[in-house]
């Protein structure tokens, strides 16, 4: 076996990209999920639709933008073809779409509507393209690859600059039975050249990848750097397995994917981080008959995923005139006011690393400009170097106020303090090379 403490810091020197560490500092945006199947009532079209029924007669893209930013949200994410191929722009490639509907007359084009909306308020735009159509009868042959590739290359080079291109991995059955084998590599390229510092989001990367479920959930341990099994469209990748045994079946769903147990048997590893999607509602797309989450859910959800080493993609699907609900846009507008007043006012401090040891455990001391009792203590890595703690404690004497796991671009720590401090010491027990902290912040 290979010496561990090397491999742990190959691992550790694992490194985003640019784009990657802009993503991470997005950290909150939203889905907007707008198809045939807001008039539908589904929540995956069959492609038979007719786009008669798509007429958003009140839509308002700056008001989609407000309530967005209203929660402090800083980009959205457009379904612009969902699985029934039905296309919110007027495409070239295909008769499905908005320009056959009466939505100004066949002139509309939501895309740029949305685009042009998130230029004015100053918050991010990008695009979801599905790769199922369940219109195309191109679907299930190597002409549709041809035909995605069309359609990206609209999206890509006709709405401005774009900070994601979310890719679903959804493969069913065309109208002629069969499924596609769909060419990735061909439309990450575009994405690349036409796009150069878009993040593509799949399931198995190569700057982004799913978070294992849709119910705003995260793990105890959370790792960007993850096998390139799993991870296997990143371009950059370490070449330097600890044991001759590759994984088998490794999927975002497992616990423990970045975890020394999975690594230690990798072809190789790559910085790929988590996105964590979920709706305000239980479906993606809007029936009226569902409430949403609560500010207190979507606070809740923050915690665990921001403040877990993930960004968070929530789902804000408009009705069938084309407005958010208004039960919606108060669920963010009370998140975003919670946001604030949790997080609106930092506690002045000093940070002094106190000691350190060769094998990357440190101690740090940070000390208050008077006395107080934090809520939160935000930990961030300089992902620059690679994210590298494994463990770390939170003490104010004998006893710990906090125990975490790992940290990478944020960990929000609930500590519980029984009286005000002058001062707090932060321990990290375990990790895979010397520790490179961004910053301390507490609330």
């Amino acid at each position: 076996m290979a010496d561990l403490s090397a491999f742990l810091k190959a691992a550790a020197r694992v490194v985003p990209s640019r784009r990657q560490l802009e993503w991470f500092d997005t950290e909150m945006y939203a889905f907007v999920h707008f198809t045939v199947n807001t008039y539908t009532g589904r929540e995956w079209g069959d492609g038979s639709e007719d786009p008669a029924i798509f007429n958003p007669c009140r839509l308002d893209c700056d008001a989609w933008v407000e309530a967005i930013k209203a929660a402090h949200l800083k980009g959205m994410v457009l379904t612009c073809k969902h699985h029934d191929g039905f296309c919110l722009w007027p495409s070239k490639y295909t008769e499905h779409s908005v320009k056959n509907s009466p939505y100004k007359n066949g002139k509309g084009d939501i895309v740029r509507e949305a685009a042009e909306a998130c230029a004015r308020g100053g918050i991010k735009f990008g695009v979801y393209l599905s790769p199922w159509d369940r219109n195309s009868p191109l679907y299930g042959t190597p002409a549709y690859n041809d035909y995605y590739a069309a359609q990206l290359t609209e999206l890509l080079t006709g709405y401005g600059e774009l900070f994601m291109v979310w890719q679903d991995g959804a493969c069913g059955e065309g109208p002629n039975g069969k499924k596609q084998v769909y060419d990735f590599d061909r439309f990450n390229a575009l994405v690349r050249k036409y796009q150069p510092n878009a993040c593509i989001f799949m399931d198995f990367g190569p700057d982004v990848r799913w978070c294992g479920n849709e119910a705003a959930q995260t793990r105890t341990a959370e790792w960007a750097v993850v096998p390139s099994d799993l991870c296997f469209r990143a371009e950059e990748q370490t070449r330097a397995p600890l044991v001759d045994s590759p994984l088998r079946g490794i999927y975002n769903t497992q616990p423990d994917i970045g975890a020394l147990s999975n690594i230690i048997g990798a072809k190789g590893l790559a910085f790929v981080g988590s996105e964590t999607d979920f709706s305000i509602r239980p479906g993606w797309f809007y029936h009226p008959q569902e409430e949403p989450r609560s500010a207190e859910n979507l606070f809740d959800s923050y915690l665990r995923v921001c403040g877990g080493n993930s960004c968070m993609n929530l789902n804000i699907p408009p009705r069938p005139d084309g407005t958010f609900d208004p039960r919606d846009v108060e669920a963010l507008r009370q998140f975003g006011k919670r946001l604030d007043a949790e997080f609106g006012r930092e506690l002045p401090c000093a940070c002094e690393t106190v000691a350190e040891s060769a094998d990357g455990r440190c101690v740090i001391r940070v000390s208050l400009s008077a006395p107080a009792r934090p809520r939160y203590v935000v930990l961030r890595e300089d992902l620059t170097h690679g994210q590298r703690i494994e463990s770390f404690e939170i003490k104010t004497g004998p006893g710990s106020a906090y125990r975490g796991s790992t940290v990478g671009h944020k960990k929000i720590c609930q500590a519980e303090f029984a009286e005000d401090v002058n001062e707090i010491w932060i321990t990290v027990t375990c990790a895979r090379d010397k520790v490179y902290l961004r910053d301390i912040t507490l609330y």
